[in-house]
């Protein structure tokens, strides 16, 4: 049932292959002890694992742990994400007194394959091993002159919003700088990428699973990673970080890192927008439409992306068009910038249990056009990797839940005469 093989895990369960609850227990119960025999849990190890540390945080642990020259980081991030070698015996432009003292006290460990999955639209999904109780999903979805790569920033949610799958399982933990960048790595080695010649990778939308501003440290560090010409040297405006609306947040953003930001707006209304993305309670519209006019103050000439995701019958109407122009307009307006907010139409994706539904293709080009003849630039976002999960609010992982949530939604699932395992 279980195999391991070149630092994969195969785990039929978690693609839904297995329905009873037996033989899922007794998957399980493998890929733990198979996460044990590897290594490979987050606790089993004292070593440093290089994965966590960008440019100056590595330059420093090779001063100062080391004692050695601060450039010997420099060649150990090139082997790492450019030639995506893991053993420091392989890194032949290293002294071999340097490779024993990397191996007493450091590690290059990414996350564990437990499957990988790929679309009949070139989209691919990964199911990558946190520890041996959860895991979080990847995807990569190519297009024309670009290939993107989604990723995410926790185990599970700790928001609740009403219409992403990623909600219905909880909220576990936030994830590690080096189990976010390590999902670059994974997909950046399966593509064959090389940063700066073969670039199959050309942008990361940190729009996974989790809340990003809510791990705002080990984000911004493995942000970092990423645009470093030492990591996988993305320019600045091809890393783009979305918020649900983390007011305070956004402002620390706008202080500390230079990526595109995106926000997940979904209703241009506080009373609809506070149903849908609890949030918003906490941080109103206008308190948020204010902290992006700062964050785009801070950044001549930048833009942000309100993602707006319609559901039917819910927020597709022309009313609803209307407000989110006039939204727009204001904030074009206070920022004194044309184009300041793009508008990316997000159809709704279905999962099992929701009550809402896709809004049909004729008010979404409905939606767009009053948009567009208002003089908001909008986009509908084309849906990719429907048929593996993969689409936008469809990613679920394995999240050892520490709400109640996940145990509700299967109560919810069961009312409704739906499998779960399924």
């Amino acid at each position: 049932m279980t195999t391991t093989r070149d630092n994969t895990i195969d785990i039929a369960v978690l693609d839904g292959s297995f329905a009873d609850e037996a033989t899922q227990a007794a998957v399980r119960v493998s890929n733990q002890l198979a996460f044990q025999a590897a290594g490979k849990t987050a606790s089993g190890s004292d070593k440093t694992n290089l994965f966590d540390l960008d440019r100056v945080s590595l330059e420093n642990f090779f001063e100062e742990k080391l004692g050695e020259k601060r450039f010997r980081a420099h060649q150990v991030m090139k082997w790492i994400h450019h030639r995506y070698v893991t053993d420091f015996n392989d890194m032949t432009d290293l002294g071999k007194v340097l490779r024993a003292k990397l191996e007493l006290h450091a590690e290059v460990r990414a996350p564990m394959v437990i499957f990988d999955k790929a679309s009949s639209d070139g989209t691919h999904k990964w199911l990558l091993g946190m520890d041996p109780k959860n895991a979080i999903e990847a995807v990569f979805i190519p297009d024309k002159g670009r290939g993107t790569l989604c990723v995410s920033s926790q185990v599970g949610c700790a928001l609740n919003c009403q219409f992403c799958s990623t909600a219905t399982q909880g909220f576990n933990r936030n994830l590690s700088t080096a189990e976010i960048i390590g999902q670059v790595w994974v997909a950046a080695r399966h593509l064959g990428n090389v940063p700066h010649q073969q670039r199959k990778l050309t942008n990361v939308v940190m729009m996974g699973m989790g809340e990003p501003l809510m791990n705002f440290d080990n984000v911004v560090r493995a942000m970092s990673i990423m645009r470093d010409d030492l990591g996988y040297g993305l320019a600045n405006k091809r890393v783009t970080l979305s918020t649900a609306g983390m007011v305070p947040m956004i402002d620390r953003l706008g202080e500390e890192s230079d990526v595109s930001l995106a926000v997940s707006l979904h209703a241009a209304s506080d009373e609809l927008r506070t149903e849908l993305v609890p949030l918003n309670k906490k941080y109103p519209i206008a308190e948020l439409m204010a902290a992006c006019q700062r964050y785009v103050q801070r950044k001549p000439r930048s833009s942000i992306t309100f993602e707006y995701t319609l559901m039917k019958g819910v927020n597709d109407q022309p009313v609803h068009a209307r407000q989110l122009a006039r939204l727009m307009r204001q904030f074009d307006n206070a920022v004194q910038m044309k184009d300041a907010g793009k508008v990316n139409l997000i159809p709704f994706n279905p999962f099992p249990g929701t009550r809402f539904e896709r809004s049909t293709e004729e008010d979404i080009r409905a939606f767009q056009k009053l948009l567009l003849d208002s003089h908001v630039l909008t986009m509908v976002r084309r849906t990719r990797g429907d048929d593996i999960d993969a689409a936008c609010g469809q990613l679920k992982g394995q999240v050892m839940d520490r709400t109640r949530r996940q145990a509700d939604f299967r109560k919810t699932l069961q009312s409704q005469g739906i499998d779960d395992a399924a």
